[in-house]
């Protein structure tokens, strides 16, 4: 599995220009980009690894 940071570095970029197109705000994007890494370290140990695929 791959640490929060590696997973961070690779994907939150995405999640923010996801949420600027969504939002048309840099502030509340990165907000809110901020929010959903912090809710996802929080919520790791219900996290079953498991693909939906």
């Amino acid at each position: 599995m791959q640490s929060m940071d590696e997973i961070y570095q690779r994907y939150a970029r995405m999640v923010y220009k996801y949420l600027l197109a969504k939002t048309h705000s840099e502030q509340l994007a990165e907000e809110l980009t901020q929010e959903t890494f912090y809710q996802a370290v929080r919520s790791i140990d219900r996290y079953k690894n498991q693909s939906i695929r």
